[in-house]
Parts: C-alpha cells; structure tokens; sequence
C-alpha cells in the first residue's frame, strides 16, 4: 500500500531535517518513517498556534478515537491504513501513539506544564513514543534501553528547540509555553513571553534551554548502541541536523546543500 502524495509532501517537506533522515535511513526504515511522520505533520499542523483552536480539539479528540482503532488492528484513516499495512505491523505495538496524540490535545487545551519536571516525559510522548514505533515498524532485534535513550534525548531536543523558536507564536495564541516554575523562578511574565525583544531574564532562560537541548542531542547520538547505528541511522542524522539549526553552524562548503551534505556524512558514518 503507499501513501498519498499529499501525505507525503507534508511528511517529508524537501529540505527539512525529515526529508534528509528519511532519504538517508537504512531501507527497512524508510516506509515505517514516512508513516510515522506523516502522522506527527497531521497533528503538529493542529498543535500550531496559528490553528482554530477549537478545530483543532475536535480533530485531535478525532485522532484520538482513531490512534485507538490503530491499535486494535481496524484505521479508517489513509495514513492509519498505510502503517498498518506494513510487513511488521502485527507484531508492532501501536499502543504508544496513544500517548503521543493524547499529548498533542493537552498541549492544544492550553494547560500549561506547572513543573520543569514535566517537560521530558511530555517531550517523550509527543516525540520519544513515534520514533520508537517507527523504529519497531522495521523490524530486526533492539537493545531496548540504548534506542529509549536516543529516543528520549532526541525528543527533549527537539521539543526545547521548537519552544525556543516558536514561544512567542505560543504566548500571543494565549499559551504559556515553558514550565511555570521555572518562568517565575527566573521573574518571567507573559508580558515578557509576547514582547517583540526578549528581556534580558527572557534571554537568559533562552540561552540555558538551547544549551540542554545542544546537550540532548549530543547525547542521543553518542548513547545510540552501535549494532543499531547503521539500521536507526536516521536517528543520528536528526540529532546531528537538530544540533547544526540550534547552534547555527557556518557553512563550510559552498557547492552542495549543507544539510544534505551534514545528512549523508553522519549516514555514511554510521552504515561504517
């Protein structure tokens, strides 16, 4: 069964971190991949804050009965039906998409995190739970707690690095995107959060999350265990991809797609 092309443009936009780890994974991975990121663009599209808020919550509580047909073996939905089709979908536990999609609406209701604490398993739900499935999906023997690792720290990156980049998108939607213990130990208000320039407690804070998600990335590409480098390669290329956008990294080729170049390097790397 494939995909539709529409799911797929919005799963693997060209040039995006996705598209690379995806052209560049190991062939067992690719169409678990492409099914798995096309769930998580159906439903990132609605945790946007540019979304109708209300709209949005009635389609995540939609995809929530879905994630639940998923599991019990009988999606109405094409990408449902596409990641059920695959060779190793009746041994894969979908289950944990769950968790993610319930994830996704919680963060939609504008309930904000109360604790710092809260931040990573939030983070594994929405990020750490699909990649795993998707690495799952393809078959082949895990050492289950070296990919939970990657996964999670790679979840935690990318999860800090989108608060980084879109807190203020958030704030004026009405959402209080970090921790409120952590905002009011460092004296940040939402005035703060919605200012054109971020104060300088603001930028402060924002200096320390990059520098934990910097910190994140690099460990889910060191603790992925090597007789899983070549296979979950496309895990490698998201953490190095993550950490080149949050650090801003020069270029130092001039003829060739730096991504694409950081991409197939960290591939190659790993399928050595």
């Amino acid at each position: 069964m494939s995909l539709d092309a529409s799911y797929r443009a919005r799963a693997i936009p060209a040039g995006s971190a996705r598209h690379w780890s995806w052209l560049f994974a190991s062939p067992e991975c690719r169409a678990p991949l492409l099914g798995i990121y096309a769930l998580l663009a159906e439903w990132s599209a609605l945790m946007d804050p540019a979304s109708e808020a209300s709209a949005a919550r009635i389609k995540l509580a939609w995809w929530q009965e879905e994630t639940r047909r998923l599991t019990a073996g009988a999606p109405i939905h094409p990408i449902s039906a596409y990641l059920k089709s695959l060779p190793c979908a009746a041994q894969a536990d979908f289950a944990p998409l769950q968790r993610s999609i319930d994830a996704a609406a919680a963060e939609v209701a504008g309930a904000p995190l109360e604790r710092g604490a809260d931040l990573a398993p939030h983070a594994h739900a929405l990020r750490a739970f699909p990649l795993a499935v998707a690495s799952r999906l393809a078959g082949g023997d895990f050492d289950e707690p070296g990919l939970r690792e990657c996964t999670q720290a790679l979840a935690e990156a990318e999860h800090l690095s989108r608060l980084v980049a879109d807190y203020r998108r958030a704030a004026l939607a009405g959402r209080v995107p970090f921790a409120v213990d952590e905002l009011m130990a460092a004296g940040i208000d939402n005035a703060d959060l919605a200012a054109e320039q971020p104060p300088a407690q603001l930028a402060n804070y924002l200096a320390l999350l990059r520098e934990r998600a910097a910190q994140r990335y690099e460990f889910a590409a060191l603790v992925l265990p090597r007789a899983q480098r070549r296979q979950q390669r496309h895990l490698l290329v998201l953490a190095a991809l993550g950490l080149k956008h949050l650090r801003g990294t020069p270029s130092r080729e001039s003829g060739m797609p730096q991504d694409m170049l950081l991409a197939w390097n960290t591939a190659r790397r790993a399928g050595n």
